[in-house]
């Protein structure tokens, strides 16, 4: 029975997306630099259902992983202001060059857990972003939300166990090319050294790095500990935002209905990807234990202490990023609101 059922069910969802593919207004071309193992690719594939199913296929989303449609940061986000892309997915580094201010979600230690972090996110922070943005690009490139991709950043290396700043001296530590990262590293007193991605692997081999700031999902899914990067810990400088893009226009384009349907898609979006590294990083942190890595979690007080050696980085974002001391100024207030509503409801929890 279960054999015959199988190739009808089949069939009919073939059909059901045939019909939508037919009906639809509008189409929506969403495009994501990673695979499908990866939580941008999740969070895409919640969006795709829920807003075809809730406009009643009236809108279409066709989804790209990959390269297909561009592949660095600036192309892409061209590719949204231009109109051949229609949704698109940032690190804040990828849309720095255009959009310095969204670095603040790299700024370490502002945000102390998921929950802090995801309350801010879910705020009028980011609306303040999304207006920063259109503005900046002649009301052509829209933030629709921020989710995560890949948890929290952590330092890593292959030397010794890290517990305090004074650890990190003297270590090459791989940063993209860009400031605010590079800043970080030599606040803590480490030696920042820019490495491609693609290299990172050998690069850990040779020693011409000893170190990275990673999540453990990206560290495991590139076999990092083959290479020698046996110590993680777990300082959590920075929440590993992933800023999701529209072109405005098509947006905007779509009746009132539709555009709900769509901010409607982007929550879902924004909440399968807070979850998904939660539920992936289990696994991976597992994994590296079972493979011999230290795994190190610092006291409050080291905690402290990272946090205060790294209080030049916050000057220096103020003073030369555009925008910077009035997005620092945003984040800092949205975070102590945050802090203040989680705390009150975890203080009514307890009790």
């Amino acid at each position: 029975m279960k054999k015959i059922f199988q190739p009808l069910i089949l069939a009919a969802m073939l059909a059901v997306t045939a019909v939508v593919a037919q009906a639809a207004d509008y189409t929506i071309r969403a495009t994501a630099n990673s695979n499908e193992n990866d939580e941008d690719y999740d969070g895409l594939v919640v969006f795709k259902n829920y807003v075809e199913s809730a406009s009643n296929g009236a809108i279409a989303v066709e989804l790209f992983v990959g390269t297909q449609l561009c592949s660095k940061g600036a192309e892409c986000l061209q590719g949204v202001a231009d109109g051949s892309i229609d949704v698109y997915i940032s690190t804040s580094g990828g849309a720095a060059g255009i959009f310095p201010y969204v670095q603040i979600l790299d700024v370490p230690y502002l945000m102390s857990d998921d929950r802090i972090a995801e309350h801010v996110l879910s705020g009028d922070f980011t609306r303040k972003l999304r207006d920063m943005a259109l503005k900046d690009s002649g009301g052509k490139i829209r933030l629709m939300t921020v989710g995560n991709t890949g948890g929290w950043r952590n330092f890593a290396n292959t030397k010794r166990r890290v517990q305090n700043p004074d650890d990190l001296g003297g270590l090459k530590i791989r940063t993209v090319v860009a400031d605010l990262p590079q800043e970080l590293v030599k606040a803590l007193g480490a030696s920042p050294t820019p490495i491609p991605w693609p290299e990172l692997f050998t690069s850990f081999q040779t020693g011409v790095v000893e170190g990275s700031k990673n999540g453990i999902t990206d560290i495991m899914g590139m076999k990092f500990p083959d290479a020698g990067l046996q110590y993680v810990t777990l300082d959590g400088h920075a929440y590993m935002g992933a800023l999701w893009w529209m072109n405005n226009d098509k947006f905007m384009a779509m009746p009132e209905g539709l555009r709900t349907v769509v901010v409607d898609g982007f929550y879902q979006l924004q909440q399968a990807t807070f979850a998904s590294p939660k539920r992936k990083s289990i696994q991976a942190y597992a994994d590296f234990v079972a493979g011999g890595g230290d795994l190190y979690v610092p006291t409050p007080a080291e905690k402290a202490a990272f946090k205060k050696a790294a209080a030049p980085v916050y000057d220096w974002f103020k003073s030369n990023v555009k925008g910077g001391e009035e997005v620092f100024n945003a984040f800092t207030a949205a975070v102590s609101a945050a802090e203040a509503d989680v705390n009150g409801g975890r203080g009514k929890d307890i009790n």
